[in-house]
């Protein structure tokens, strides 16, 4: 599901969206595997900064999680290299080609 701005069935209030903001996206619901995923980029404004945090993603399987790191790594930068760690058979970091730093994760 994605609604822009400019498809809101309500004008915002003054003051809460910048002019300029129409072909933003208000809501955005998307699945990634069995989850939904949630965002709105309506109060973004100048150069996009991700840092300070990480998305995490659990991998069925070591097979998975090969698989969805290194979609995440074309174009991007990893991390951390998929490894054996104590807490996961396969876990490992990588920051997305817009800059999103990502933690696949087996489950053990």
């Amino acid at each position: 599901m994605l609604m822009r701005f400019k498809d809101s069935p309500e004008p915002p209030a003054p003051g809460i969206v910048p002019p300029g903001s129409d072909n933003k996206i208000m809501h955005l619901c998307m699945r990634v595997g069995d989850a939904n995923v949630m965002a709105s980029d309506g109060h973004c404004s100048g150069q996009t900064s991700f840092e300070g945090f990480s998305l995490s993603l659990t991998a069925a399987d070591e097979a998975d999680a090969k698989r969805k790191f290194a979609a995440l790594a074309e174009g991007g930068q990893v991390r951390m290299p998929l490894a054996k760690t104590f807490w996961s058979p396969c876990f490992g970091m990588v920051a997305d080609r817009f800059g999103v730093g990502w933690m696949v994760t087996v489950a053990t």
